[in-house]
């Protein structure tokens, strides 16, 4: 039976990706920093869909933190065994002001969870991927990485350094039939969305973007914006020249900085 193995497993899209694959009879290993969130949220699926327990595993990890999520897939790979699929889908959003000194800090923390910490939940599975000549590393980007966003410069340019670095560790392992996939959401309804005060054009629902990004991962699809009209929107907003962009956002409001909310 399949395993897939996910971070920021305790909510949002982590939980609604999970769910879509047991529904279609994987083995699920869930991996985040609220552990008593996770454990609960475990046992009540777990109940609901009569499911053995070893159907499902959980490991507490911060992806900001190597060492914990690296001990952590380590333990999947011993209780579990290799993943078929690891999902790098934990990630934070907060809004920044490069003129306030505190906000470098701020800017710090989500470049180390949304970048490093995906180069570090792929670390250890790499090698066992390589040698058993199959697997999947599935990274959760954003359309935010197509253009910058005022207020969003942390989160903008964490999602854009995970797609080149997705780009970049799919040329590296394609020799070796490990499949390197990008999936860029648009807006999904979750609690990383939910403080957002400008408008939210295809908004979806977590199980909706779950059942779609299944979907692409099992076609093994290496690049995919969902929903797909987003997609459109972000080859175009790709094209548009600075001065047209720039008057699009003018009078936008700005993402919040995180000590305002």
């Amino acid at each position: 039976m399949k395993l897939v193995f996910i971070t920021g497993g305790s909510s949002g899209i982590g939980q609604a990706l999970a769910l879509a694959y047991l529904q279609q009879g994987w083995r699920v290993a869930l991996a985040a920093r609220r552990l008593d969130a996770l454990q609960a949220w475990t046992a009540e699926t777990r109940a609901q869909l009569n499911l053995p327990p070893d159907h499902m595993g959980v490991f507490a990890a911060d992806v900001q933190n190597t060492d914990s999520i690296i001990a952590a897939a380590q333990q999947c790979i011993a209780h579990m065994g290799l993943p078929d699929v690891v999902i790098a889908n934990a990630g934070i959003s907060l809004g920044v002001d490069t003129a306030e000194r505190e906000d470098l800090e701020v800017m710090r923390q989500v470049m180390d969870t949304n970048v490093l910490g995906m180069a570090a939940t792929f670390h250890p599975f790499i090698q066992g991927m390589q040698a058993r000549g199959s697997g999947q590393l599935v990274g959760i980007a954003s359309v935010a990485g197509i253009r910058g966003l005022p207020g969003h410069a942390a989160y903008c340019a964490s999602k854009a350094a995970t797609i080149s670095y997705c780009e970049s560790l799919r040329g590296e392992l394609r020799a070796s039939g490990v499949q390197v996939i990008t999936i860029a959401p648009g807006y999904v309804a979750t609690p990383l969305t939910a403080r957002n005060r400008y408008p939210m054009p295809f908004l979806m629902k977590a199980d909706d973007f779950a059942r779609q990004a299944v979907k692409t991962i099992a076609q093994g699809t290496s690049y995919r914006v969902i929903p797909w009209p987003m997609g459109v929107v972000a080859k175009l907003l790709r094209l548009l020249p600075n001065a047209l962009f720039d008057r699009v956002l003018k009078g936008q409001p700005r993402k919040l900085r995180h000590s305002d909310h």
